[in-house]
């Protein structure tokens, strides 16, 4: 997980640049589509660091729940990453 933590905190400080853009982009009064743009490009990117996230839960947390006969949490917690994952 130490590899990927380093990963994860590189992308969430490029993703901090890009809301910081977005801020002076606004306040600057660029144009709207160029701004959404961005936006857009920040979610996807914010994506990207909960699909890391999930992945590692899955390979580290749920597998040792699952060894260690936690069924129930595993699910528990897979369903609701899916449930928050739906109200997007």
């Amino acid at each position: 997980m130490k590899m990927q933590k380093a990963k994860l905190i590189k992308r969430l400080k490029i993703i901090e640049g890009q809301v910081r853009g977005l801020q002076k982009m606004v306040r600057d009064d660029v144009y709207c589509v160029d701004v959404i743009t961005q936006s857009l490009a920040v979610k996807h990117a914010l994506s990207g660091v909960e699909d890391a996230m999930l992945e590692e839960h899955l390979f580290a947390h749920v597998v040792e729940q699952m060894r260690s006969n936690r069924y129930h949490k595993a699910v528990q917690e897979i369903l609701k990453i899916y449930r928050l994952s739906k109200n997007k």
